[in-house]
């Protein structure tokens, strides 16, 4: 599908690539599922709906984007970043009543289970995720700057998994150097999670997103990035017997340790 129209690799090129690779598969992935191991599925997309408005401050400070004031669609994008960021603070913050569905009742609800995390980790893993966003925003510039000079999207793809799987491992060899129980997969859930996050939530997610990257640009795609929260919430809802309110998941009482 690339050929035809693939140009010759330079030095930039392949820079900018490895710079893909350490952002979204080695920094991004592990500060996310870090993240979200220390809080909850329901709070990681919640706070990941920030993403459209750190990814447009920053392709408007790198001139990626230009703003209007009165045009309709410069208002659009900056009323959505207000909307977006407004609506993330209000999950964070707000905590309403439980929505109860079919398929909960009579299950253990998360509750107890977020409650048992300490105030300590859930600060952590905030912060985690927040640097996740920040990072994931770098990505969707670098990867729109990267598809301008190389418009071939399959190979970038390509290249950005294959560097991000010899980077990820060396990360991997260091931090679980010890823990030899880290690196044993059966045939379960860790398989299933491992598959799924290497070919769905990176091989198929990159291309998808440099093909409308490369021809709306980074904004355009992150815009989409709010509907994750609610999916999330309804499959973790089904799957996990998550519990989900009209706000934010239940936070860890402050005085527990």
């Amino acid at each position: 599908m690339c050929r035809g129209r693939r140009p010759k690799m330079t030095t930039s090129i392949v820079l900018k690539i490895m710079g893909l690779a350490i952002l979204e598969p080695v920094i991004d992935q592990n500060l996310y599922f870090l993240g979200a191991k220390l809080t909850s599925a329901g709070f990681a997309t919640a706070l990941l709906n920030t993403l459209p408005a750190i990814t447009f401050l920053l392709a408007l400070i790198l001139r990626m984007e230009k703003v209007r004031l009165r045009s309709l669609h410069s208002q659009a994008k900056i009323a959505g970043t207000v909307l977006t960021v407004a609506g993330a603070v209000l999950m964070m913050l707000y905590h309403g009543p439980a929505m109860q569905f079919p398929w909960t009742k009579g299950q253990h609800d998360a509750t107890a289970a977020v409650g048992a995390v300490a105030p300590r980790d859930w600060l952590k893993g905030t912060m985690m995720l927040i640097g996740s966003c920040m990072v994931w925003s770098c990505f969707f510039i670098l990867q729109s700057s990267t598809l301008r000079s190389y418009p071939a999207e399959l190979s970038v793809t390509a290249l950005i998994c294959g560097m991000g799987s010899l980077m990820s491992a060396a990360v991997a060899l260091v931090a679980e150097r010890a823990n030899t129980q880290a690196w044993v997969i059966g045939f379960d859930n860790r398989l299933l999670t491992v598959v799924y996050a290497g070919i769905v939530c990176s091989g198929v997610a990159y291309y998808l997103q440099g093909v409308v990257s490369r021809q709306r640009g980074p904004v355009f795609v992150t815009a989409f990035n709010p509907l994750c929260m609610i999916i999330t919430a309804v499959m973790g809802s089904i799957i996990l017997k998550e519990e989900i309110t009209l706000g934010r998941p239940v936070l860890p009482h402050l005085g527990q340790e």
